[in-house]
């Protein structure tokens, strides 16, 4: 399993000093967030793009694929999720957060790989509230690029927004490059309505690559029992009848998996 002496330590800490005062909601971001042999490993165990291995969603709000299938992680990856998700992993960012309790999930319910390709995009959008299995509350997102020698001029900075009113585009405000050996950490359940700010734009044989795992805890009395992602439109699509409609699709648990490819 990997441990501790695969992440830097000091530059995890030293993100997490303003973490509680940073707007439009708590967040960090860690630069060389792995040792340098280890994001580079971790880079080249991604699938290709056109790899058999994806979920696709393609349609309207978000262009990405997507794979939380343990069976298909090699042998790094496995052990990055599983030491991600530990015990010990999961004490140290309590300390950090001062959240607490905090949960693994261990089916990776929305984690595991991300990948983008050249028209990649991914409209502001609030994550599920509600574990659809465990019935916990998602806490704190923590997402890893790695995508060798991005370059800023490709796009896809994850966008971070305050709100406006429902059915409307939101305000931008903080955008994060997605640079290699990059992670942001941010809490989901302070309005945190975040996404790509830019469609993706790469060259061929480059995509926006990424790790994702979520972390849990006891939800409050009056949490808002949303089990799937809540989109908004982009500005391009305020006032448009059918993404409104597809969003409406998208956020209900019976109907969301009926729109995900709906080009």
């Amino acid at each position: 399993m990997q441990n501790f002496d695969n992440i830097n330590l000091n530059n995890i800490s030293d993100a997490f000093y303003n973490f509680h005062n940073a707007k439009p909601f708590d967040h960090c971001v860690i630069d060389n967030f792995f040792k340098d042999n280890i994001a580079d490993q971790l880079s080249e165990e991604i699938p290709s793009f056109e790899s058999p291995f994806w979920h696709e969603y393609n349609n309207a709000i978000e262009i990405k694929k997507t794979c939380n299938d343990w069976n298909k992680f090699p042998k790094l990856t496995y052990n990055t999720f599983s030491f991600l998700n530990s015990s010990i992993f999961i004490k140290y960012l309590e300390g950090l957060s001062k959240n607490c309790p905090l949960f693994a999930d261990h089916g990776l319910n929305g984690g595991g790989w991300h990948i983008h390709s050249n028209g990649g995009k991914l409209n502001p959008h609030l994550d599920y509230s509600i574990h659809p299995k465990l019935s916990l509350q998602r806490k704190l997102n923590i997402i890893i690029y790695l995508e060798k020698d991005w370059q800023n001029e490709w796009g896809g900075h994850l966008g971070l927004y305050s709100d406006t009113e429902s059915d409307k585009s939101k305000k931008l405000e903080i955008e994060i490059e997605p640079k290699f050996n990059r992670c942001v950490i941010f809490d989901t359940t302070q309005n945190s309505w975040h996404g790509l700010s830019q469609v993706v734009n790469t060259p061929p044989h480059y995509c926006r690559k990424s790790i994702a795992v979520y972390y849990l805890t006891l939800p409050p009395k009056n949490v808002n029992e949303r089990c799937k992602a809540l989109f908004a439109p982009t500005k391009e699509q305020d006032g448009d009848k059918e993404v409104i409609d597809l969003i409406h699709k998208r956020s209900n648990i019976n109907s969301s998996s009926s729109v995900y490819k709906n080009i």
